[in-house]
């Protein structure tokens, strides 16, 4: 998050940081040699046009060491105070109490960083006031002072961003959103929207980062900056993915993809990281669809599982209802009968006429549509009562006393 926001400070203090020529073309060790003579009574009994070069010195070694040495940055920017104060230069002083303000927001130091903001704020409100300084003798636009606003209520959300204390950062970032609507500086609203969305993410707030999300795109489509909107595309990308939603996750990244591709030199660690992201997308993807198969194999074998136990629910209720059926018939053997009369139930008759025409035991359990099992016992019963061997004599001895 603290490169993102940084971004912003950059990119919205963009005008104020060309309202001086700032000498960053020269080589930082030969300005230093340079300013090194000023020394305290030097700079006391110096000209307002020897004091205005020596302050534009020290603001371009500030802003010369800004990324490569905090604490030469900070010790510059206070020199160019020392200027700056005594002159009544409020665009010099805002300047320098944004720098150091960032600096104190680097090192966490919250509070120390958020006086250094509002300082800079008040310069701004003098600047509007009709302060002036030798760069720019007739004053300022509303443009310069929308511009240097904007600035400073986007790095004051960025320090309560920091602190997390959410709901002023989004307060602060809603007025500089509003003068970046103002003058149609749709990229800065890009940036800002991107920032926001990405804080909602880390807040876990999806759905408020998906919005944020969304109009970094449309502000940063509305600006034709294609790397705005391949970034935005990016943090689409990254939520849908948080969402578990991988193919519109990277649907998006490719798009990003595309643009960082072409741009590999400038847009390098944005590729990487995007990148990161598709490999992550990529892999959850498979995951989901190896549980998918897994389930789906699951589900197969449960299928297969729920028609083997209802076929053998099929077959143990039939084999029941064999079984009472032939536990009925017994019972009715069981009185007596006329000395030599051989009783036939119903169903041994139709048993024994179909064995007499050739049938096996697997032909008559499908025509009376009994089990197998229960055709043999049938069989096995009517040998016994005609008290035969097999059954050739059965059907014999059958047909001899008139059975069939």
């Amino acid at each position: 998050m603290r490169k993102t926001l940084t971004l912003l400070v950059a990119l919205a203090f963009s005008l104020a940081a060309m309202a001086y020529n700032d000498h960053r073309g020269h080589n930082l060790d030969s300005l230093e040699r340079a300013v090194a003579r000023w020394t305290p009574d030097a700079i006391d009994n110096a000209s307002e046009e020897e004091l205005t070069d020596l302050n534009m010195a020290y603001r371009a070694l500030m802003l010369g060491y800004n990324q490569i040495n905090a604490e030469k940055s900070m010790f510059y920017a206070r020199k160019a105070l020392y200027i700056s104060r005594r002159q009544h230069w409020e665009l010099a002083n805002a300047d320098a109490y944004k720098y150091i303000g960032q600096h104190f927001w680097a090192r966490e130091q919250y509070d120390s960083a958020l006086v250094y903001y509002e300082k800079g704020l008040e310069c701004i409100d003098k600047m509007e006031a009709g302060a002036t300084s030798p760069s720019r003798p007739d004053g300022y636009t509303q443009l310069d002072l929308d511009d240097m606003r904007s600035a400073q209520f986007g790095a004051i959300g960025n320090l309560y961003n920091s602190m997390v204390d959410i709901p002023r950062a989004m307060d602060f970032y809603a007025t500089a959103g509003a003068l970046f609507e103002k003058n149609g500086w749709y990229t800065s609203n890009s940036v800002l929207y991107y920032n926001i969305g990405e804080t909602w993410l880390e807040q876990g707030d999806l759905k408020a980062a998906e919005k944020a999300y969304a109009k970094s795109l449309d502000y940063a489509t509305a600006a034709s900056d294609s790397l705005w909107v391949a970034v935005a595309k990016k943090g689409l990308g990254r939520l849908y993915m948080t969402r578990g939603k991988t193919t519109k996750a990277l649907k998006y990244l490719h798009e990003a993809d595309e643009y960082f591709s072409v741009h590999d030199k400038e847009e390098a660690v944005s590729r990487k990281e995007n990148f990161e992201y598709m490999s992550l997308a990529l892999d959850e993807q498979r995951k989901t669809l190896s549980w998918l198969l897994a389930g789906l194999v699951l589900l197969l074998l449960l299928s297969a599982g729920v028609v083997l136990l209802l076929s053998r629910l099929r077959r143990s209720r039939k084999v029941q209802e064999e079984t009472a059926q032939i536990m009925e018939e017994t019972l009715q053997e069981i009185g007596p009968a006329p000395s030599g009369v051989i009783q036939l139930s119903d169903r041994e008759k139709d048993i024994l006429d179909l064995l007499s025409k050739g049938y096996t035991a697997p032909d008559i359990a499908e025509a009376l549509g009994l089990s197998n099992e229960t055709i043999r016992w049938y069989r096995k019963k009517l040998i016994a009562k005609l008290d035969v061997s097999n059954t050739a004599e059965l059907i014999s001895t059958a047909k001899d006393r008139g059975l069939i």
